[in-house]
């Protein structure tokens, strides 16, 4: 299916956590929730109204020091700002992939002109492709996991020349949506280890299976803290298993080296070493690019943020990485081609894999819409921390929220008078995402927001 856009608008509105959220360098008590209405039309279909949602957070796009937190906030709505004005230029009829494809470059390009990174640079996109995803998908009647799989974007391998066009539609035409998903509960740095309130407390946790704990960098601090963690999940009636992301932290190779020797090594940390699935992005991604895992491969280990590029994923299998994250807000386009990417080389008898992580995709659009990616690229367990961090809709209007759970009544419930995710024996269910559209039969209330704040670029001084 071929579509054009006609128009796109940016919205935003408040987010007050209900806990901090630390993690790396950075603690997060509110952030702005960023809203895309994109209306496209769609050859021999007519006009669509397509959207999508993501916070905008700060310090991970970008942890340079110099940039303060609500610098890089700005550099996302700039990459928003850029990406609407490339995406409206091309006026001829395109496929959805191929529109994409043939704005990414430009986009990092322009936001390389201002000092905005790629990673940074692939958020205006990866939002505007979910909303035109979308309306295309209601326009023609059709819901995301059927229309995925009859490739209805049109992806291909142009951006990805280490496959083929039919190694994308063969996976495409493989997969099956997941009737449910398991959460990984997030437990942050800040956030309490003991007790009630603590990792193990169901209350808390959601009666989770699955745990991502975070680390800050230093070896013998990670350890004690994971030494404490662990004591908490042995408690638990179920099995688990973990996972631990120290986001950028760790300095370099030795650092990390120390830390997988405790791992191995220490009796005390068999509760977390024994339950462990893989580390995720330990070292900055600059210094990822240049250190090759070696005898640390031992444990699996995987990129985030370092996933910046269609050629990520390769460039860290070479270093002896096995893994990658998906993220909506890093594009859905590129969680598509690297589960192909998994697909292929673990057939090929090299254990590969892609996950599930979670940058606090809020209850409604945002949360909806990265569950159904996962869902259909066959992530079995993904980091849920919206719910988590936020309090169910925070404070989305009433009748919004009531929409969401009018319209999704397997994903939410009404809890404490608060709308909030419904979490099935720590399952996330996915039947009502089957819904026409990118799993969502509401929209939200538009006239309830504000449009999205016009950022000046920052200073090339100041960013240099």
């Amino acid at each position: 299916m071929r579509l054009a856009i006609r128009d796109i608008s940016f919205f935003e509105r408040p987010v007050v956590f209900a806990r901090p959220f630390r993690f790396g360098a950075v603690v997060i008590n509110a952030t702005p929730q960023a809203f895309v209405r994109v209306e496209i039309e769609v050859e021999g279909k007519g006009s669509a109204v397509g959207a999508s949602a993501e916070f905008l957070v700060p310090k991970w796009f970008d942890k340079r020091p110099h940039l303060s937190p609500e610098e890089t906030v700005t550099e996302l709505r700039r990459s928003l700002m850029i990406a609407r004005d490339i995406y409206l230029a091309h006026t001829a009829f395109e496929t959805a992939f191929g529109l994409h494809a043939a704005c990414i470059g430009a986009q990092t390009e322009a936001c390389a002109r201002e000092d905005i990174p790629p990673l940074a640079a692939a958020y205006g996109p990866a939002e505007i492709d979910k909303a035109v995803l979308d309306a295309l998908l209601r326009a023609t009647g059709a819901n995301f996991f059927d229309g995925m799989a009859a490739n209805i974007a049109g992806v291909d391998a142009r951006l990805s020349r280490d496959l083929g066009d039919n190694d994308v539609t063969q996976f495409l035409a493989s997969r099956t949506r997941l009737e449910r998903v398991a959460i990984r509960h997030t437990v942050g740095m800040d956030d309490k280890i003991e007790g009630e309130g603590g990792a193990a407390d169901g209350k808390e946790n959601a009666g989770a299976r699955y745990f991502k704990l975070k680390l800050n960098g230093d070896p013998a601090h990670d350890a004690d803290r994971l030494i404490r963690i662990g004591r908490e999940l042995a408690s638990l009636p179920h099995d688990y298993r973990v996972t631990l992301d120290a986001n950028e932290q760790y300095a370099d190779l030795a650092a990390l080296g120390t830390l997988v020797e405790r791992l191995d090594r220490d009796s005390a940390l068999r509760p977390i070493a024994q339950k462990l699935l893989y580390i995720e992005q330990p070292m900055p991604r600059d210094i990822t690019r240049q250190s090759p895992l070696g005898a640390l491969a031992r444990r699996d280990f995987i990129v985030d943020e370092a996933d910046d590029s269609y050629d990520a994923f390769p460039v860290a299998r070479a270093l002896g990485y096995r893994g990658i994250s998906s993220k909506s807000c890093k594009g859905i386009y590129k969680s598509l081609i690297n589960a192909t990417r998994a697909a292929k080389w673990s057939a090929a008898g090299e254990q590969c894999f892609i996950t599930g992580e979670d940058l606090t995709c809020q209850a409604g659009l945002a949360v909806q819409q990265d569950l159904a990616l996962g869902a259909l690229i066959g992530v079995t367990h993904a980091e849920r921390n919206g719910h988590h961090y936020v309090d169910g809709f925070g404070d989305t209007p009433a009748a919004e929220a009531e929409a969401f759970l009018s319209a999704h009544p397997d994903l939410y419930m009404r809890d404490g008078g608060k709308i909030r995710l419904a979490i099935h024996d720590g399952d996330l269910l996915t039947g009502s995402l089957t819904t026409p559209g990118f799993a969502t039969a509401a929209h939200p209330d538009w006239s309830a927001m504000s449009p999205l704040d016009q950022p000046a670029a920052i200073p090339l001084e100041k960013a240099v």
